[in-house]
């Protein structure tokens, strides 16, 4: 997959900009806060409907401004597919080749994009709730059925944890079988996703990982924690585990239990990542799983994604730079930094310098 074009009105610090990318590396360049990581931001809400860096997307729109627009046109396999999101203050729409969707679902993954920046530490060194989230985004751009089983997953379970605030005790215990039940069925969904994901993202972070560290370090990934093979079995063990953490969940006004609890393990030479390894294993892990995804998306979509690096190049050693060229070279790439020719090393790519939101030409 290639992105042609990305045009962006009212996003952020651009007023109206077109950016036309090639199918290599791309490299944005510029100064600090004007406008690289908004570009790279921009991409990333098209492939995933949401953005990693604010929790409202009225935040996206340009000071001053009522709304914003992204637009992108992108050639797969199948042919030219063109993503628009025009965001307002409490509200959003989007849509697909000009046809407007009502349902994520129907949207997210037409582009697919992997996306690292230095915040990507946090995947390694902090809580459970980040690789969740590195699931989740990952997981819905390549499947349909998975994105559609969170967001109900989702709802229910915001309807189940209103409901363990409820004073009526005995209104509570008599209707939580009922949410217990459906929960099951969707939380059974998500397992079985994630379980596949990472059987086929382990080997792939691994051979990554074992490439950008020379064969030093080995890496693993598996889940923490026991499930059945079978998806109904699943479900039956996880309906066992919501009924025997009600009065706890009672306690506590929240779902202890279930996949938005869960978390991956990840290892380095046997080790916990999050408790024993350095800034520098940290970084290259985060890099490997980033690298492991693309990997990943081109063999469940048959479309390569494209890969976002933003700000990373200045973190990373001289030889870990320059494993990373090599290893995108053959896949599009939207680069940002400040200095391109201090992480570049001739590296051929097609550089866009950017200044207060627009392109210096």
């Amino acid at each position: 997959m290639v992105i042609e074009n990305l045009t962006l009105h009212n996003f952020r610090n651009y007023e109206d900009e077109t950016f036309a990318f090639d199918a290599g590396l791309n490299v944005l360049t510029g100064r600090n806060a004007q406008g690289k990581t908004n570009c790279a931001e921009a991409v990333f809400y098209l492939c995933t409907g949401t953005s990693l860096r604010i929790r409202h997307d009225r935040q996206l729109i340009r000071r001053g401004e009522t709304s914003a627009r992204i637009a992108a046109k992108a050639h797969t396999r199948f042919g030219s597919v063109t993503l628009e999101a025009v965001i307002f203050e409490n509200k959003r729409e989007l849509f697909v080749n000009g046809n407007k969707v009502t349902k994520a679902a129907d949207f997210v993954g037409n582009m697919n994009c992997v996306f690292f920046s230095p915040g990507e530490l946090r995947l390694i060194q902090d809580g459970p709730d980040e690789r969740r989230r590195f699931l989740n985004l990952s997981i819905s751009q390549t499947s349909r059925e998975y994105c559609t089983a969170l967001a109900r997953y989702q709802r229910i379970l915001d309807q189940r944890n209103n409901l363990l605030k409820e004073r009526d005790v005995s209104l509570v215990l008599e209707t939580l079988p009922v949410w217990d039940e459906q929960l099951a069925v969707y939380a059974a969904r998500i397992v079985r996703h994630r379980r596949r994901y990472l059987s086929e993202l382990s080997p792939l972070a691994h051979d990554a990982h074992a490439y950008l560290t020379d064969g030093a370090e080995d890496l693993r990934l598996d889940m923490d924690g026991s499930y059945p093979e079978d998806e109904t079995e699943i479900a039956e063990k996880l309906s066992r585990q919501f009924a025997a953490a009600r009065e706890r969940d009672l306690r506590l006004g929240f779902t202890s239990v279930g996949p938005h609890r869960d978390d991956i393990r990840i290892t380095i030479d046997g080790a916990d990542a999050r408790g024993f390894c350095s800034q520098g294993q940290a970084r290259t892990a985060a890099l490997s799983l980033k690298l492991a995804e693309t990997e990943i998306f081109k063999g469940l979509s048959g479309e390569t994604p494209v890969l976002i690096l933003d700000d990373v190049m200045s973190e990373l050693d001289l030889p870990r730079r320059k494993k990373l060229l090599e290893r995108v070279k053959d896949i599009q790439c939207i680069l940002t930094c400040t200095h391109a020719e201090r992480v570049l090393y001739g590296a051929e790519c097609y550089k866009l310098r950017i200044k207060e939101g627009k392109i210096v030409r």
